[in-house]
């Protein structure tokens, strides 16, 4: 007897990747950091952020993700979940996105450094209702969602994804 999913027309389950994003806040500005070497989305503004890894929590994940890319140090009950968002990239792949904001305190966390050159050209400070052309769509998403107050966001949906 075929599954349900089978009958349905679908071939297999989904997969949808679960990302932690760091909206790391400095007054009414944000850090981004420009991707490259990585042969995606290279050239383009992203938020610090990463995929959960097998057996990680959502906020050891932003905290790992924040040390790893950024260089700063955040405690366990800093990272608050401002929105989540639902984002289809444009081949077609959906990710969930667990969006986390932290107000930026540079004696506490340290000062945000480029701590992956090999991924990423520098690190820079934007206004967050001006952000760069260049931006990530999964990044603007989030951080509309963040400054807009939205619980969730659905991104990048289109009725027909790409073959």
């Amino acid at each position: 007897m075929p599954s349900l999913l089978a009958s349905a027309g679908v071939t297999a389950p989904p997969t949808h990747p679960v990302d932690v994003l760091l909206i790391l806040v400095r007054g009414d500005q944000v850090l981004l950091a420009l991707r490259q070497g990585t042969g995606y989305a290279d050239g383009e503004w992203n938020l610090p952020s990463g995929k959960l890894e097998v057996g990680e929590d959502a906020i050891s994940a932003v905290i790992r993700e924040a040390a790893e890319e950024i260089g700063i140090h955040l405690d366990q009950d800093e990272p608050r979940l401002v929105t989540t968002v639902h984002h289809q990239n444009w081949t077609g792949l959906g990710r969930i996105g667990l969006v986390f904001a932290v107000d930026h305190a540079p004696a506490r966390h340290g000062h945000p450094t480029n701590a992956e050159p090999h991924k990423c050209a520098k690190l820079e400070w934007f206004p967050a209702d001006t952000l760069p052309t260049n931006t990530y769509p999964y990044t603007a998403a989030s951080i509309q969602a963040y400054r807009t107050g939205e619980h969730l966001m659905v991104s990048g949906w289109r009725e027909t994804p790409p073959p």
